[in-house]
């Protein structure tokens, strides 16, 4: 069965949110990442048509995009809703993409995200519109400037579930890894995302994570527990940096960029 990957004028929420200085100093400049675990679960099940959902394989966070209209204020109230954004064949898989737009208590918008998931063996109908692109050009990659090693400590994905509320078993259990194709457990992709932002932050906006506009990147593999996350950073242009990250000696981040403003 074949058919259109989402379900287009579908609306959900809105999700009460709000940062406290802690998660927003943490996991800035995107703590953002961390309201938006609920909206996704809502959202999965009446966006995306069910048939994709039965006939797929598993599906994995492929690729993620924030755009920050302004820096957020820790404890400021915020709502966020999800609208189907679009899917697209890739292969002999699916990709999926739901947006998410964050308010603030007069309406105005905070914040836009882009959470596209790759629907494992299955394939559907181009509907709605792609992600926003966010390739890393190789005349980029030949304008390195420099790596940081960040170390992935036995409780960050305890400390970041705390922060999201995304508890799935394969974070924190062997035998639920390897249920994923994976031989331990590993940190949560948007945390992964958090870390190589901040190392982007400390290395070329002086620290300063309200400098930081948008940041995109795409998941290759998670990064296991335990070990050294490796980011490398690129010049991409007049305020743009890519980055990308290995650990465990897999690639982890690929097409990484940050625009600052």
């Amino acid at each position: 069965m074949t058919g259109p990957g989402v379900v287009l004028g579908t609306r959900v929420g809105p999700f009460a949110g709000c940062l406290d200085a802690d998660v927003a100093r943490r996991y800035a400049p995107v703590a953002i990442v961390t309201q938006i675990w609920e909206a996704q679960n809502a959202a999965r099940a009446v966006a995306v048509p069910e048939w994709l959902q039965q006939e797929a394989a598993g599906g994995v966070h492929g690729e993620h995009d924030v755009v920050l209209h302004r820096p957020i204020v820790p404890g400021e109230p915020l709502r966020t809703w999800v609208e189907a954004h679009g899917a697209r064949p890739a292969g002999r898989n699916a990709l999926v993409t739901l947006r998410y737009v964050t308010l603030d208590a007069a309406g105005g918008e905070v914040a836009e995200q882009w959470w596209t998931t790759v629907y494992l063996g299955v394939s559907c109908d181009p509907t709605g519109n792609p992600a926003p692109s966010h390739a890393l050009e190789d005349a980029a990659r030949a304008r390195p400037l420099g790596s940081c090693d960040l170390a992935i400590d036995e409780g960050m994905a305890r400390r970041y579930a705390e922060a999201s509320g995304d508890w799935s078993p394969h974070h924190f259990d062997v035998e639920a890894a390897r249920r994923s194709g994976f031989d331990r457990p590993f940190l949560h992709g948007l945390c992964t995302l958090a870390l190589c932002a901040r190392c982007v932050v400390e290395q070329v906006a002086g620290g300063d994570p309200d400098r930081v506009r948008r940041v995109a990147a795409r998941f290759a593999s998670p990064v296991p527990l335990g070990e050294t996350l490796r980011v490398h950073l690129y010049d991409a242009g007049p305020g743009c940096y890519g980055f990308e990250a290995a650990g465990a000696g897999a690639t982890v981040i690929t097409h990484g960029l940050t625009r600052l403003r």
